[in-house]
């Protein structure tokens, strides 16, 4: 396998997000008579096709009140003239319409501070983050209601991914309201890779408060220093806090590996919060390896990252006779769109078939995908064959995904983008 493979990031929200956190409404409740055009309120765009979705593609399009500008506010009626709810227009876009409200009714003019506000309040007071990190995802796209907005906090900070026109036109005029719900005092705010190409918009520039560079942040008694000029997506994943918490439980006094280590959040939770024995850290991304060493020291112990390619790495060891007691294998997302879904799948089983032979036979192997367009039914039957045609078993202890600050809404399951499974392996 190239090494290339392993230069993309996880979770990709180019599909972007979705409505209000209330369920969706009763069919009955959400589609009044219907009224013919001339009645519809203006600006409007009608849907060609029915589709629940946030996401509205163009053949899913219809007619439009026309002269509507890139990134306005609109209402939406379905096929029958009906009126469906309300998004967010771009005729250009790759996704010309997101629809972020069902419904009939107008909005209120603070509808969107009050879901920022309501977002923020389930981590704070549903969740209480805070008791155990400084570092949460306060705004996850479709899960929250805001389609096309990813918003993390690591300690004063903002960290902001913006994934259409509409969100990157209000998103200052959004941020106050998260400063002032979290207590945050600082802002980072970039555009998603292809971000012009996609949002048919060109001129559009990320921006962030002078001097921000980097910021210091802790989970469950681990220190991470979060590097935004040189780190993938928002600087850290959130998503794996519950999943290194839980790694950490099975590596007391082990020898752990950790392909594909990135900042080296699983290889320092093992570590420092697991009391591994000894830990070993690899990526091909040198800044990352840079990185995670520098959160080594920031820790003050010792782990041996090596700048190295997982698949080169894994099949070296192998032939070297190596073997561990817990093998974590967490592959940048490989599965980028549809026409990339059985080159994806490959990749998935040539790692997986050279991490698995590690595996001290009674040890611990943790696997992870954050391709959000691999189900997590399919990414295990992947795993299962893999172990299979090596001649082993696994014990299946458990299947888990992101943790709770990343929700995923009914009508977007592609939000479910991370999944894991864990197993000892025989």
């Amino acid at each position: 396998m190239n090494g290339k493979a392993f230069h993309a990031r996880r979770g990709d929200f180019s599909r972007a997000p979705r409505s209000r956190g209330d369920a969706a409404p009763r069919a009955a409740e959400r589609v009044p008579a219907a009224a013919p055009a001339e009645d519809f309120v203006a600006p409007w765009v009608q849907m060609k096709y029915f589709t629940f979705n946030p996401n509205v593609y163009p053949r899913f399009v219809g007619a439009t009140s026309g002269g509507i500008a890139p990134g306005t506010q609109v209402r939406v009626y379905g096929k029958d003239g009906a009126p469906f709810g309300h998004g967010f227009y771009n005729a250009g876009a790759n996704i010309p319409l997101r629809v972020f409200a069902h419904g009939a009714d107008a909005l209120p003019d603070d509808y969107f501070e009050r879901a920022l506000r309501r977002a923020a309040a389930l981590r704070t007071e549903t969740l209480r983050l805070q008791e155990t990190t400084d570092a949460f995802r306060v705004v996850h796209g479709d899960g929250d209601g805001l389609n096309g907005l990813v918003v993390d906090k690591y300690g004063d900070v903002l960290s902001v991914e913006v994934f259409s026109l509409a969100v990157y036109q209000r998103v200052r005029q959004w941020l106050p309201a998260l400063h002032d719900a979290l207590g945050t005092t600082r802002e980072t705010v970039q555009l998603v890779k292809g971000f012009g190409s996609m949002e048919n918009a060109r001129g559009c520039e990320g921006f962030c408060t002078p001097g921000l560079r980097e910021t210091k942040i802790r989970e469950n008694g681990v220190r991470y220093a979060v590097d935004f000029e040189n780190g993938h997506k928002t600087g850290f994943f959130c998503d794996q806090r519950d999943n290194r918490a839980k790694l950490a439980t099975f590596c007391a006094g082990k020898k752990v590996l950790d392909l594909c280590c990135y900042s080296g959040g699983f290889s320092l939770s093992a570590k420092v919060r697991g009391n591994a024995a000894e830990v070993t850290g690899v990526d091909l991304d040198e800044k990352a390896v840079a990185q995670a060493k520098r959160n080594a020291n920031l820790n003050q112990t010792r782990v041996n990252f090596v700048h190295a390619d997982a698949f080169t790495f894994a099949r070296q060891m192998r032939n070297n006779g190596e073997s561990y007691d817990v093998v974590v294998l967490d592959p940048p997302k490989l599965i980028n769109g549809r026409d990339d879904y059985e080159d994806g799948i490959a990749k998935y089983h040539d790692l997986n078939k050279v991490a698995l032979p590690l595996v001290k036979r009674g040890g611990l192997f943790a696997t992870f995908s954050c391709s959000g367009l691999l189900k997590a039914e399919d990414f295990e039957a992947t795993v299962v064959r893999t172990a299979h045609r090596l001649g082993l078993r696994l014990q299946i202890l458990d299947r888990t995904g992101a943790g709770a600050d990343h929700p995923v809404m009914s009508n977007y399951p592609e939000g479910r983008y991370l999944k894991a499974l864990w197993a000892i392996v025989l």
